[in-house]
C-alpha cells in the first residue's frame, strides 16, 4: 500500500501541476500527483509542443519552396504527412520520458485516474481517498465549440487537427486567435487553401492593433484568406465535405472545419462546486496568491481566469509550492507574462497594448521600428516591426513584435517590461550585430531620443 496522505495532493499533471509537484518536492514536501491521462498534460501531448513541431515542419517546407530567393536550387516535392507526424511524435515521446524520469527523481507519488475533490483536504481517485495538508487544483482546459456546433466527422478541434493523416485541400478555420492562425499558417505552408473566420474586427484580437494589422498584411501576401467582423451561423456536413455559413449570407465549402474558438476550464465532474469552491462561469476564483476560498486549497493554470499559457501555469505551480513552503514569493504580474503566436510571421508581446496603457497611464508615447532597418531580418527576408509603448516620461510598459523568429526576442522584451526599464536604461546596452535583438536596441535608442537608423 502506498501512503495515501501527503503534504500536498495535486489534481492534474500538466504544466502547472507537475511544476508545483517538482518544486514542492525540492523544498522537502511529500507530494501525491493525480493524473488521468499522461504526465505533461495538454501542452506536451496535444498543445504547444506538437503544434510548434508542425510549424517548424511548415517553415522547412517554405524554405524548400522559396530557396531560389537565396540562390539555392531546391524543389518542394511534397509533404510526407506520416513523416511529419513521426517527427512530431518523436519529440513528444522524448520529452515525456524525461518528465517521467524527473517525477521519479523527485520521489513524487503518481496516481493514475480521474480525481474528485471531496473536501479541503481530500481527493478521491478510483475509490481511494488521498489526504493532503494542502490541495492544488490543476485540471487544465478543453477545446470549446459554439452552441449547436457538434465536433465530429469533418468538424474538428485542435486535438484532431494535430493527428490528421492527410493534408486537407481546403480548410475553414473558425476563430482567428492564436490556435486558429497557427493551424492556418501550417496548412497554407503545406499547400492547402485556407480561410479564417473571426467574429471580432481583427485576427489575433487580444494583441495590439498594430500587430493584428501587420499579421493580416503578411497573411494576405501568403494567400491566407480571412473574414473578420462576421459571425458564423452554421455548418452542414456531407460525405465529401463541410459547408460553412456566415451571418452575412456567404457560404464556404471545405474538406474540414477547424473549430478554434478558445479553451474552456476543465472543472466539471471533479466535485469542485460540491466541495464548496467558489466558481465563476466554470473557472475557479482565486486571490492574487492563487488561493481559493477553501483553506489550504489552491488553483493553477487554465482553470484560473487569465492567459491560458503553459508557461503561466508552470510559473504559478512554482509560486504555489514556494507559498506552501513558507518562502513568501512575489505574486505574478499577469501583464509581465510573454505571449507568442508561432505562425509565419510570428507575433510576440509582453506588457500592455497601446489602448490598455492609455487607459492605465492616461498619456503614452509609442515608437515603431521597422525590421527593414535590421540587417539580420533582411538576411532572413522577413518583414515586420517592433512597437514600444511607454508611459510618458516613464518606463516601457508594452513591447509588441511581428516578424519571423521574434518569439526568440521576447526573453529580452520581458526583462525590459518586468524590470520597469526606461528607454534610457536599455539604449546604452550593446546588442550583437547582426542579430534581430538589435531591433529592440535601436527602438529603445530612438525612444530615448537618440535615433540612428530611423527617419523622422
Amino acid at each position: 500500500m502506498t501512503d495515501t496522505s501527503a503534504d500536498l495532493v495535486i489534481l492534474g499533471g500538466g504544466s502547472g501541476g507537475y511544476a508545483c509537484a517538482f518544486r514542492a518536492a525540492e523544498l522537502g514536501l511529500s507530494v501525491i500527483l493525480v493524473e488521468k491521462d499522461k504526465l505533461g498534460g495538454t501542452c506536451l501531448h496535444r498543445g504547444c509542443i506538437p503544434t510548434k513541431a508542425l510549424l517548424h515542419a511548415a517553415e522547412v517546407a517554405d524554405s524548400a519552396r522559396d530557396a531560389d530567393q537565396f540562390g539555392v536550387k531546391t524543389a518542394l516535392e511534397g509533404i510526407d504527412i506520416d513523416g511529419v507526424n513521426k517527427y512530431k511524435d518523436g519529440i513528444i515521446a522524448g520529452l515525456y520520458k524525461g518528465l517521467q524520469g524527473l517525477a521519479k527523481a523527485h520521489k513524487v507519488t503518481l496516481v493514475e485516474g480521474a480525481g474528485t475533490l471531496v473536501d479541503a483536504n481530500t481527493v478521491e481517485v478510483n475509490g481511494t481517498r488521498y489526504t493532503g495538508k494542502n490541495v492544488v487544483l490543476a485540471t487544465g482546459s478543453y477545446s470549446k465549440t459554439l452552441p449547436g456546433l457538434e465536433l465530429g466527422g469533418r468538424v474538428i478541434a485542435s486535438e484532431q487537427a494535430l493527428n490528421l493523416d492527410f493534408i486537407p485541400n481546403k480548410v475553414v478555420v473558425l476563430g482567428g486567435g492564436v490556435i486558429g492562425v497557427e493551424f492556418a499558417s501550417v496548412w497554407r505552408s503545406f499547400g492547402a487553401d485556407v480561410t479564417i473566420v473571426e467574429a471580432l474586427p481583427h485576427l489575433v484580437p487580444n494583441e495590439d492593433e498594430f500587430a493584428s494589422k501587420r499579421l493580416e498584411r503578411a497573411f494576405r501576401k501568403r494567400g491566407i484568406k480571412f473574414k473578420t467582423g462576421v459571425k458564423f451561423t452554421g455548418a452542414t456536413q456531407t460525405d465529401s465535405g463541410v459547408s460553412v455559413s456566415l451571418e452575412n449570407g456567404e457560404t464556404y465549402d471545405a474538406d474540414l472545419l477547424l473549430v478554434a474558438v478558445g479553451r474552456g476550464p476543465n472543472t466539471a465532474g471533479h466535485g469542485f462546486e460540491a466541495a464548496g469552491v467558489h466558481m465563476e462561469r466554470g473557472f475557479v476564483r482565486t486571490d492574487e496568491r492563487l488561493r481559493t476560498n477553501l483553506p489550504g486549497v489552491y488553483a493553477v493554470g487554465d482553470i484560473v481566469p487569465g492567459l491560458q499559457l503553459a508557461h503561466r501555469g508552470f510559473q504559478q505551480g512554482i509560486f504555489i509550492a514556494e507559498d506552501i513552503a513558507g518562502l513568501n514569493p512575489q505574486p505574478i504580474d499577469e501583464a509581465g507574462i510573454p505571449r507568442v503566436t508561432y505562425c509565419h510571421p510570428e507575433v510576440a508581446s509582453v506588457g500592455l497594448t497601446e489602448a490598455a496603457a492609455k487607459e492605465q497611464y492616461g498619456s503614452v508615447e509609442t515608437f515603431t521600428y521597422d525590421l527593414a532597418g535590421n540587417g539580420k531580418s533582411q538576411i532572413l527576408k522577413t518583414q515586420g516591426a517592433v512597437k514600444l509603448v511607454r508611459a510618458t516620461d516613464g518606463p516601457v510598459v508594452g513591447l509588441h513584435l511581428v516578424g519571423d523568429r521574434v518569439g526568440e526576442l521576447i526573453g529580452e522584451a520581458q526583462l525590459i517590461y518586468n524590470w520597469e526599464a526606461l528607454p534610457e536604461d536599455v539604449a546604452p546596452l550593446v546588442h550583437a550585430h547582426p542579430t534581430q535583438t538589435e531591433a529592440l536596441g535601436e527602438a529603445h535608442l530612438a525612444l530615448a531620443g537618440k535615433p540612428l537608423h530611423v527617419h523622422g
